[in-house]
């Protein structure tokens, strides 16, 4: 696809908050969520979330987009619908999805991008022309606002991107025992993955302690040790 590369654009740059996720692009390249990845593959067919075959034209509207194939290309408002998905169980950075302004596969149709190891959640906007995703584990819709009564007190250092107050409670993790500085994390607002999603960022070695507060959206950790709630 033109001049798209294999690896998530931008770069992780540490203690400020700021990570290079620019408008073109999502990665956090020194240790964040991402790593080396993969481009687009052709497109898959779509898997209707588990609901029975259709009927007829209301029916596939109706189930469109529960779920999306890991590979594949996918046209917004066609293929599937805006909304915000999951891809968990995912290894090895091989997992990798882009958020496109159009398909002509150019570097500046890139609106948002990352590899991923574990979980990743990716909001697909109404204005976004194509979602594409490669070697990920099939995508699943969420509803961005669900919550749940006991959510966890602990969270897998390579686990990718938790939700506040879903997967795990707002509170002050640490980390220990983390080296080289490829501890990377990251407090974010929504799961757009744009610069503007973020509200703090690092990457660490030694013990990392942040404070994930209830208004936050989400966190990503990548190349950590584990976190437990101090």
């Amino acid at each position: 696809m033109g001049m798209k590369g294999k690896v998530a654009l931008g770069a992780v740059v540490g203690v400020v908050v700021i990570a290079a996720v620019s408008a073109n692009a999502g990665d956090n390249g020194d240790g964040g969520t991402s790593g080396s990845g993969k481009g687009s593959s052709a497109a898959a067919d779509r898997k209707p979330g588990g609901a029975a075959e259709d009927t007829g034209d209301t029916a596939e509207r109706t189930d469109k987009a529960a779920a999306i194939d890991g590979d594949g290309d996918y046209q917004v408002g066609g293929d599937i619908k805006p909304g915000t998905y999951r891809s968990t169980g995912n290894s090895d950075g091989m997992c990798y999805w882009e958020r496109a302004k159009d398909a002509s596969g150019e570097l500046d149709s890139l609106l948002a991008n990352d590899n991923v190891t574990g979980t990743s959640y990716v909001t697909v906007k109404a204005t976004d022309k194509l979602f594409t995703s490669s070697d990920c584990a099939d995508w699943e819709a969420v509803d961005p606002k669900a919550k749940r009564s006991s959510p966890k007190a602990a969270m897998a250092g390579d686990g990718g991107m938790f939700k506040v107050g879903v997967d795990i409670a707002p509170g002050t993790y640490k980390s220990t025992g983390n080296t080289d500085d490829m501890c990377y994390w990251e407090r974010t607002k929504d799961a757009e993955h744009s610069i503007d999603s973020i509200i703090a960022n690092n990457n660490v070695s030694g013990t990392a302690v942040v404070t994930i507060d209830a208004s936050d959206a989400y966190f990503k950790t990548s190349g950590c040790q584990d976190w437990k709630k101090a």
